[in-house]
């Protein structure tokens, strides 16, 4: 099995308006995940860090990369192919409430 890194963007907005019986069923599909051994979680405040040529520490309260919608979480699940995480996330809060979810192959871990 293969692992993937899951980003979730999302915003209040588009959950909102998302039918409730659509994101009950979307929050399901979040704990058949995590009883299946996903790693997934709500997104806090991140925080750059820096060092310059090992010369000293730098940080930056904020996100780095910026898109039209905030990151909402984060996740690490399992998969036999690209294909079948895709399948595996397609019904997630982010995917059906109007957000995106990135899914990226970790190609390999250190």
């Amino acid at each position: 099995m293969q692992k993937f890194v899951i980003i979730d963007y999302g915003d209040r907005k588009g959950y909102d308006r998302t039918p409730a019986t659509l994101r009950d069923a979307a929050h399901a599909e979040d704990r058949t995940l995590l009883a299946g051994g996903a790693v997934i979680g709500i997104a806090g405040t991140p925080m750059q860090v820096r060092n310059p040529e090992a010369g000293g520490v730098e940080t930056t309260s904020g996100p780095f990369m910026s898109a039209a919608l905030p990151v909402a979480g984060f996740g690490i699940i399992e998969a036999a192919s690209l294909g079948e995480a895709v399948g595996m996330v397609s019904t997630v809060p982010c995917a059906v409430a109007y957000g995106v979810v990135e899914v990226w192959p970790l190609e390999r871990t250190l």
